[in-house]
């Protein structure tokens, strides 16, 4: 079934083509399989010039023809698909505690899928820029193994990312006024494709309306769970940044001031009751950054075993985590609210209090108040949104050349 909406339309300034190849790139994404006259006359190009964009999107690679279709009014129909088999896109995700790293292509299958413990926690910002640097090198050595062309890399850190792709701040990293991207262009030697950063909950934001199930969703808030909790909001299907990037700090909202400390220097602030650090507080609070995975599968193996003291923590941290929720339902009123990271695993201990709470805090729960649910994009959400990133730079007209 073909879908016909408002956009995306052809637009009318100086590199037409560019543009226009660009709406039929993203009109196919979105309702392959589909043929040339689908595309005229869902964009309103006319035939002739629909038929010389596909070509030249076939003759990049970026489309492929897939035979017949006779179940359609009329003469059969060649239909179109996504190709993108010689191009992959990066994205890497730096936290706390782990590196990951994934490549997609055009499809957005996943070509590869690493994580690996890294402290960058207590690692200086050059050691973190040369552990991503490296694992970097690793991905796309193995792309051009494979042939494929790397079309560009995002890296996901967990802080405020200006919109040039300097880390103002991240408090759980120790960082401050780190040129990120510039740093890892540099450590990276000119790698022939460009290298952005971008805070780890727009990107996970942008993983789920691209990857997850709900690509239908207009108005969508995605909450970190990692040592940090940040939000990446997505308004009127658009991911929603701010005058300066810094859009989506909610970890800091204060739910307790009498509450137990904050790292940004207060008390009581959503991630210090209601972050995963508040859950190792109480069950493991010497562990290393490196060992809060392994920590995390305890916490869960005790609450399977009905272990009645995590019981009550993780219900007590699911109504804080509601608390703050019902901040966001009411400023934001999203439709979906997405729990990601570690909130994945602990999802069956703190999403019915999470939930019931953020329903008392909203001032309309039943006719606004958004659900909330777990991501089913695992860990790998923001690193997933990382090369999503990419891709949407691809499906906005930033085309691979042809035989490059």
């Amino acid at each position: 079934m073909i879908t016909t909406h408002n956009g995306p339309q052809p637009a009318d300034f100086t590199d037409v083509r560019a543009t226009n190849l660009a709406v039929v790139l993203r009109f196919v994404r979105e309702n392959a399989p589909c043929s040339r006259a689908d595309i005229a006359a869902s964009t309103g190009l006319n035939k002739a010039t629909v038929s010389s964009l596909v070509a030249d999107l076939i003759e990049r690679r970026l489309l492929r023809e897939t035979g017949l279709t006779e179940n359609r009014v009329g003469r059969p129909a060649t239909m179109l698909v996504l190709d993108g088999s010689p191009y992959a896109a990066i994205g890497i995700e730096g936290n706390v505690d782990y590196l990951t790293a994934v490549a997609v292509d055009l499809k957005g299958e996943v070509l590869l899928n690493w994580r690996r413990s890294f402290p960058a926690g207590t690692s200086t910002a050059s050691q973190a820029v040369a552990a991503m640097a490296g694992i970097a090198r690793r991905v796309a050595s193995r792309m051009a193994k494979e042939a494929r062309q790397v079309l560009g890399l995002t890296v996901a850190v967990p802080g405020l990312v200006d919109l040039t792709g300097a880390v103002r701040i991240a408090p759980n990293l120790g960082w401050r006024d780190v040129d990120l991207g510039g740093d890892l262009a540099k450590a990276l030697r000119d790698p022939g494709f460009p290298v952005l950063v971008d805070n780890d909950a727009n990107l996970g934001a942008l993983a789920e309306l691209r990857f997850g199930p709900h690509g239908a969703v207009n108005d969508l808030v995605y909450i970190t769970g990692e040592v940090g909790v940040g939000a990446g909001v997505i308004m009127d299907g658009r991911l929603r940044r701010g005058a300066q990037g810094y859009s989506g700090e909610i970890g800091h909202i204060q739910i307790d001031p009498s509450g137990p400390p904050c790292r940004c220097g207060r008390n009581g602030c959503l991630e210090a009751v209601a972050g995963i650090g508040a859950v190792l507080a109480r069950t493991a609070p010497t562990a290393s950054p490196g060992e809060y995975e392994l920590e995390i599968e305890e916490v869960v193996q005790r609450a399977e075993r009905g272990d009645q003291e995590i019981l009550t923590l993780l219900e007590e941290v699911g109504r804080n985590l509601g608390k703050g929720m019902g901040v966001v339902a009411n400023l934001l009123n999203p439709e979906v609210i997405v729990l990601g990271g570690y909130y994945v695993p602990l999802a069956p201990w703190l999403a019915i209090p999470a939930e019931e709470e953020m329903f008392r805090h909203s001032i309309a729960p039943g006719a606004g108040g958004g659900r909330l649910v777990a991501s089913t994009l695992g860990y790998g959400a923001a690193a997933m949104g990382a090369a999503a990133r990419v891709l949407d730079s691809v499906d906005s007209g930033r085309l691979p050349q042809v035989g490059s």
